[in-house]
């Protein structure tokens, strides 16, 4: 799933190619891609682009018309961005794409999924805060006014696990499973270790690793074309995704606890003491 950094530099990159520009066409293609239908997609057409922003996950593309068209990449979600659009419309069909945006200069972007959970939105709004996830955002962890004291607030009383206060959109904007486990390796913590229990310390180490963490990672994929931020952010990651592999810190194995629909990785030897974690799932399969 495309996080907070590989969403800002997907920002970066439609800003440059298409502020100043005018929307010629809206395309859905998969009948489950548009969220909403007052205004509907047809209604951005002719919009001359004013900016793009992004909100944790979310990107925004705003028009001179008021309206903004407002995408969530999900897990399987991606951005195409294309110099010359083919002739003629797409096909509905089975392939993975899901909706195409084209410029009067014949440029334009297309919005793809992979796999059969079909999760990708597309939302055409007066204002981005009529999106039901925009509106339940928490602060963004790299604002300015994201500060160490701002953020030992939002764990005040925190009663869940790290790993899962981490992912909580409404809490803190645009981390996800990759990055929360990144995170807490870089901060040498237990993915299970209760937000309530952090000491002011551990607080500041742990706001620490969050900031140094994605702000070097929106710096390693600034710049790239679309079709390689994923593979920098794979190539980036010292955990996740990296079950089995030496810890680049330590050396220990990487170990893995496995959810119904997701998992995490993690180094016993930096996070948890050198024990390894219960993996329910997998005791189970034991059993």
């Amino acid at each position: 799933m495309p996080e907070l950094p590989e969403v800002e530099a997907l920002r970066d990159l439609l800003s440059e190619r298409l502020v100043g520009r005018e929307v010629v066409r809206v395309l859905p293609v998969a009948v489950s891609v548009l969220k909403t239908y007052d205004p509907p997609a047809g209604a951005f057409e002719g919009s001359r682009i004013t900016g793009v922003h992004r909100h944790g996950k979310f990107l925004d593309i705003a028009g001179d018309s008021g309206l903004h068209l407002v995408t969530h990449l999900a897990r399987a979600g991606w951005l195409q961005w294309k110099d010359r659009l083919p002739d003629g419309p797409p096909k509905p069909g089975k392939g993975p794409l899901a909706l195409r945006v084209a410029l009067e200069t014949g440029e334009g972007f297309d919005l793809t999924e992979a796999g059969t959970q079909k999760r990708l939105a597309v939302y055409v709004v007066r204002d981005p805060h009529e999106v039901e996830g925009i509106a339940r955002l928490g602060p963004d962890p790299l604002a300015d006014d994201f500060d160490e004291q701002r953020f030992a607030a939002l764990l005040t009383g925190e009663r869940r696990q790290l790993k899962g206060a981490l992912r909580d959109q409404s809490l803190i904007a645009g981390v996800g499973n990759a990055y929360s486990d990144e995170i807490l390796h870089a901060a040498k913590m237990s993915p299970f270790k209760l937000a309530s229990s952090l000491t002011p310390a551990e607080t500041r180490h742990l706001y620490e690793a969050l900031r140094t963490t994605l702000t070097e990672a929106v710096e390693r994929s600034r710049g790239l074309a679309a079709g390689r931020l994923k593979a920098e952010k794979k190539s980036g990651l010292r955990v996740h995704g990296r079950t089995g592999e030496p810890c680049p810190v330590c050396g220990d194995i990487i170990r893995e606890v496995s959810f119904s629909d997701s998992s995490l990785q993690y180094c016993p030897t930096c996070q948890t003491g050198g024990k390894p974690l219960a993996d329910r799932r997998l005791s189970r399969l034991l059993k």
